[in-house]
């Protein structure tokens, strides 16, 4: 299959392209930035999400992830404009199989940057009028709204141990998903996966729901 993914030059873009390079299909990535991907089946166009006149013209795609985001920087105009503008122009179409977006789980408890929270809570909403809209195609819409990722985004609490072992002491399974794992998620949801839509699925370890009972014992 033909699969779009947007910010494809590091982090859960660059795992997610390389996954499903690994599975056989052939994949088109939309980046700011230069490749970071070398491969046989791997075209790479250079642009912004922001800027439609930079967006490639590019053969109908079976699967779009849209990936890019940004936190703290024109958030609204990134993540949320910009993965409407994407999806308008390549998601929407007979053939299309599944449309994935790259939520986060500040959507749901709205524990981050104002705007950054805002932005991502738009692509929950989004996501459920995507699925309702492409469902007479037979596909799928779902978000997948991580929690804690290991990319070099979150250098500035990873190396540092005390806000390290704060963060820590909020996760339950100790650790944060790696990119890897992301992938995975992201290639069962729109591979596997043929009848989940329209959901906005909470991936964090268990943070966001980490609540103490508080009682006499």
């Amino acid at each position: 299959m033909h699969i779009f993914i947007t910010g494809t030059s590091s982090g859960i873009g660059l795992a997610i392209a390389n996954k499903f390079l690994s599975e056989g299909h052939t994949v088109t990535g939309f980046d700011k930035n230069e490749a970071a991907i070398s491969h046989k089946n791997y075209i790479h166009f250079k642009g912004d999400v922001r800027d439609k006149d930079s967006y490639p013209d590019i053969a109908p795609v079976d699967i779009l992830v849209n990936n890019a985001g940004i936190q703290g920087d024109d958030d609204i105009a990134v993540n949320l404009k910009g993965v409407i503008d994407i999806t308008e122009r390549y998601g929407i179409h007979e053939g299309i199989k599944a449309v994935l977006m790259i939520g986060s789980a500040g959507a749901h408890s709205g524990a981050e940057f104002p705007e950054y929270v805002a932005s991502k809570g738009g692509v929950l909403s989004y996501t459920k009028n995507v699925a309702l809209r492409i469902a007479q195609y037979g596909a799928t819409c779902n978000s997948l709204d991580f929690g804690g990722v290991v990319t070099a985004l979150n250098k500035p609490v990873m190396e540092d141990p005390k806000l390290w072992n704060q963060i820590m002491d909020l996760t339950p399974l100790r650790r944060w998903m790696s990119v890897e794992e992301t992938a995975d998620w992201a290639y069962f949801m729109t591979v596997t996966n043929r009848f989940c839509t329209g959901q906005n699925i909470l991936i964090d370890g268990l943070e966001y729901g980490n609540a103490h009972f508080v009682w006499p014992e």
